[in-house]
């Protein structure tokens, strides 16, 4: 049989019978544009995460006060009653021959007022270095100065979303005032949105001279997390146990498992969240292929009953000299072809329904090449699969037997 007799047949036997077939291939593209859409949701969190943390600055160490209980389990983190970590603890990392930065930090959650407005953020009492060793800009006035924390300076920088929330959208904020405890602040500076809109965003936090927190607001010498900046990514690693070393014998602690503190490397944070990250990815695309092996199914049951209903026929082809390898490559060119139409409209429906989501979801997502390729292969491999049965069956039955079939 020719190739373009093979594909009129084909075409002929599609149509004979047009709402079976489309219901056939509607549970492909169904199932191939769940597939699309999920992976994509996936590969979009995992972009999400990893940008977020690369966010929190380059080549960080954070050290939290609380000890380490068990995996990945820290008492505390830096805001439970773990206190004891100092700025004169910030001080003596920053002597370390690997250090870029160092910004130690005292973070709470208040409400914040100004003229008749408030809501609730995060307060950041830090120091000039908080700019280098987090990476934020500042878009309006200026940030805090070594100067404001020396003066207990009442002087506030605020994220932009603060800014907005208090004063109106992209409102001049410079030389307002806020308060915060009653206490008033005057605003020198509006730093450059970094997106998000978490309660851990940048973009909702405002920052205050870590001093004038440990006078006015807090009422404590002690620090919620120190921040370290490696001078690069390679001596990480090796500034992490600096660090510990360096903090043990301040705190006067001799053996490592008994530290009062904990260090976590970015490195190690962005390839636990990379880990989660796949786990959910791989997790969606394995719920959405279900509906791919149901669309198969739908396809093996399409094309039994196909053969079943053409038995005369195929009995006349056979009659007239078609051989076994003629019928089968008919009916399996026909499951085939069902599983190409339906992968190529599902993902064309994967990417308009990851669009949609990106767009007004507010779910960030990310079509990878490889999902589409992946989509196509194994939409072929379904067609080959559930039509091989039906058309092995077609070309086995005895054409005597066929035609006489009612």
């Amino acid at each position: 049989m020719k190739v373009q007799d093979l594909i009129e047949e084909i075409v002929f036997a599609l149509f004979a019978n047009k709402a079976r077939s489309f219901l056939t291939i509607l549970g492909i593209v169904i199932g191939i544009g769940s597939v699309i859409a999920m992976i994509a949701i996936g590969q979009g969190s995992q972009s999400s995460i990893q940008s977020r943390i690369q966010s929190l600055g380059s080549n960080l160490i954070v050290v939290s006060p609380g000890a380490q209980k068990g995996v990945g389990i820290s008492v505390s983190g830096g805001r439970g009653m773990a206190q004891n970590l100092t700025i004169d603890d910030a001080t003596a990392i920053n002597e370390l021959s690997l250090v870029q930065s160092v910004e130690p930090e005292v973070s709470s959650r208040r409400q914040v007022i100004a003229k008749g407005t408030n809501t609730n953020v995060s307060v950041v009492g830090t120091v000039a270095e908080y700019l280098t060793v987090r990476n934020v800009q500042i878009s309006q006035g200026s940030f805090l100065s070594e100067q404001d924390k020396k003066n207990k300076s009442k002087v506030i920088v605020l994220g932009p979303t603060v800014r907005d929330d208090l004063f109106g959208v992209d409102v001049d904020a410079i030389g307002q005032t806020i308060r915060i405890n009653g206490i008033e602040f005057k605003v020198i500076g509006i730093t450059t949105a970094k997106g998000g809109n978490t309660m851990n965003s940048q973009d909702n936090m405002v920052f205050i001279p870590i001093t004038t927190d440990q006078q006015y607001l807090s009422g404590s010498k002690y620090v919620s997390s120190i921040y370290v900046s490696a001078i690069n990514a390679e001596s990480m690693d090796i500034l992490q146990e600096d660090i510990t070393g360096l903090l043990l014998a301040r705190h006067n602690i001799s053996e490592a498992v008994n530290a009062d503190f904990t260090t976590t490397n970015q490195a190690d944070i962005a390839e636990t969240a990379t880990s989660v990250a796949d786990t959910f990815t791989l997790l969606l695309g394995s719920v959405a292929s279900i509906s791919l092996i149901v669309g198969g199914i739908g396809i093996m049951n399409m094309m039994l009953t196909t053969v079943t209903e053409r038995t005369k026929e195929i009995g006349l082809r056979k009659a007239i000299g078609a051989k076994k390898k003629n019928i089968n490559v008919q009916f399996l060119g026909e499951a085939i072809a069902l599983t190409f139409i339906g992968g190529i409209v599902g993902v064309i429906l994967g990417c308009l329904v990851s669009w949609i989501v990106g767009q007004f979801g507010g779910t960030a997502v990310k079509v990878a090449p490889w999902s589409i390729f992946l989509a196509f292969g194994v939409s072929a491999l379904i067609g080959i699969i559930f039509g091989y049965y039906p058309a092995q069956r077609a070309s086995k039955l005895n054409p005597i037997e066929a035609l006489r079939y009612e």
